[in-house]
C-alpha cells in the first residue's frame, strides 16, 4: 500500500531560533506589530510503500531519526496518510 508521511521539524522550545527571530523583526518592520514570537522549520512530504499504517509510521519515524531531524535539538510531528 502506498502512504504519505507528513514530517515537521522544528527546533525544541529551550533552543535558540536565530531564524525565527529574524523573521519576527521582519514582520514587526513591516508593520505586523501583533506577532509576539515565530518558530521556524521544516516540513517534509514523504510518498512511500509499506504493508500498513504502522510500518509506514514506523518507516517514517526511522527516517526522521536518522536523517530529518537532530534529536538532540529538535523535535518533530509524523502523520500517517493513505495515499490514493
Amino acid at each position: 500500500m502506498r502512504f504519505r508521511a507528513q514530517v515537521r521539524v522544528a527546533p525544541k522550545p529551550s533552543i535558540n531560533d536565530p531564524e525565527g527571530d529574524a523573521i519576527a523583526g521582519a514582520l514587526a518592520r513591516l508593520g505586523f506589530d501583533d506577532v509576539e514570537s515565530v518558530r521556524s522549520g521544516k516540513y517534509f512530504d514523504i510518498k512511500l510503500d509499506a504493508t500498513d499504517a504502522v510500518a509506514a509510521k514506523m518507516l517514517a519515524r526511522q527516517m526522521c531519526e536518522k536523517l530529518l531531524a537532530n534529536p538532540v535539538i529538535e523535535s518533530y510531528e509524523l502523520h500517517i496518510l493513505a495515499d490514493d
